[in-house]
């Protein structure tokens, strides 16, 4: 019998599909990583963003036809890092946030956990 594997951070996700939330919950838990917070709508991303600790949030770039702007600034005051995930490439994202990481959909568990890593690093202090 295997010892499970310490959590290697908490994930912060928003996204309106309720079955792409599931599988990418799974995924992350797969990767080693804990779910803080789910949120399929933007008010209430607005309130757990705010509440909730996190080490790295998934942002859907649309949900439910809204853009997640809002909660990708709120998330930045916080410094906390984030990654869109997108159906429409790095064109669909905001103007604003066209330098930050964005996964394609669908995304395969190896690229979603290189995504994080990399926003993780690069939240990193330097020194």
């Amino acid at each position: 019998m295997t010892a499970p594997r310490p959590p290697r951070g908490s994930v912060f996700l928003v996204e309106d599909e309720v079955m792409i939330r599931m599988m990418v919950a799974d995924m992350l838990e797969e990767l080693g990583y804990t779910v803080a917070a789910e949120a399929g709508e933007i008010g209430e991303a607005l309130r757990l963003a705010e509440s909730t600790y996190f080490d790295v949030a998934i942002l859907d770039v649309n949900v439910n036809g809204k853009v997640i702007s809002p909660v990708a600034d709120l998330i930045k005051s916080r410094n906390r890092p984030f990654i869109f995930a997108t159906g429409y490439g790095s064109s669909g994202l905001p103007e604003e946030y066209r330098d930050r990481p964005a996964l394609q959909k669908p995304f395969q568990l190896e690229t979603l956990g290189k995504a994080i890593e990399l926003a993780l690093r690069s939240a990193e202090p330097q020194g």
